[in-house]
């Protein structure tokens, strides 16, 4: 794709309501938060692709996580792409910025080039995973990969886990700027009918492998609600959704001008870590001194690496494991 120049509507989250359809949903645009994330690594072009639908996935999903909660999304398959995890971590405080990052496994040897990305991820699963911080149990959900997209696998999520009849429409790809400057440029819509006080149970679904689908959830009103605001996305166009010359506010108003959007304040989103040498300190304090040893290098160094944002971490093994003979200052 051809672009112009970045604007500020880059890296944001824009959060908006259909009031005449009863529909929530979110805008967001993931450039130089998707370039960094890409930069980090020399992966293939499917793997790439698989990492920027994963993390556009995560930010659309993510906005809704309170202060300082986490939300993980992971796909595992038994295909050549084992692994993609992404991390959203939700601001500190007001008006602070939410922080994503993304890491992904592949076999190199067994990748098939030019074939769909998300056929190289074979049959596993889709996992969403909520921290809501310290003292808390994670929440944990799971939907089998299926339905041709990862898009799809996370309608089927909030189907299945959830209830809610949830749409995506995403698109990402490299850009090339006047300047003749290529960079990664990510944009997405996501739709969701507002909860029910009592939602009715639904046990057999429509979709692959009797899994449900949005569509067997809703009826009456709100089911012709739901589908009119699906035929009004459906007509939306790559170069709408990543821009950078059609803004989200104005993109609401294209699609949806007659559901009267209203919009709400939007997210900043910026690349982020939580990687850090007390905490690579704190995932070996429960070896022992002989575990230590066999991690030592001919050097006589710990040496670990962060697979999100490859930090390297250099560190004593004197100073390691709950056996350490020469903990650091302030521990043991």
């Amino acid at each position: 794709m051809t672009l112009g120049s970045q604007i500020a509507w880059d890296d944001t989250i824009l959060p908006f309501q259909l009031d005449r359809s009863d529909i929530r949903g979110r805008v967001a645009r993931l450039d130089g938060v998707l370039d960094r994330i890409l930069a980090q690594h020399n992966y293939p072009p499917e793997i790439e692709a698989l990492v920027a639908e994963t993390a556009l996935l995560t930010a659309l999903i993510g906005q809704t996580m309170k202060l300082r909660w986490k939300l993980s999304l992971q796909v595992r398959g038994d295909g050549p792409a084992r692994i993609v995890a992404t991390d959203y971590y939700a601001p500190e405080s007001e008006g602070a910025p939410a922080r994503i990052r993304a890491w992904a496994s592949f076999d190199a040897n067994r990748l098939e080039p030019r074939v769909d990305p998300f056929a190289q991820i074979g049959k596993g699963y889709f996992a969403i995973l909520v921290d809501q911080g310290h003292g808390t149990t994670p929440y944990q959900g799971i939907t089998p990969i299926a339905g041709g997209t990862l898009s799809a696998c996370a309608e089927t999520y909030f189907a299945q886990s959830e209830q809610l009849p949830t749409r995506f429409a995403l698109s990402f790809g490299k850009a090339v700027f006047d300047d003749g400057r290529e960079a990664w440029r990510a944009g997405g819509v996501m739709l969701q009918a507002m909860p029910k006080a009592s939602p009715h149970a639904v046990s057999d679904g429509t979709g692959e492998d009797g899994l449900l689908r949005p569509d067997d959830i809703l009826d009456g009103d709100e089911g012709e609600n739901w589908n009119r605001a699906n035929i009004l996305l459906d007509t939306v166009d790559d170069l709408e959704l990543v821009g950078p010359s059609v803004q989200p506010t104005e993109l609401l108003v294209r699609l949806f001008h007659e559901e009267t959007p209203r919009v709400f304040d939007p997210q900043r989103v910026e690349f982020g870590c939580s990687c850090s040498e007390d905490r690579v300190r704190e995932s070996l304090s429960i070896y022992s001194a002989r575990d230590i040893g066999h991690m030592t290098t001919d050097d006589g160094i710990v040496t670990a690496d962060c697979q999100f944002c490859g930090a390297h971490y250099t560190l004593d093994p004197a100073t390691l494991g709950f056996e350490a003979t020469n903990p650091p200052e302030g521990r043991g």
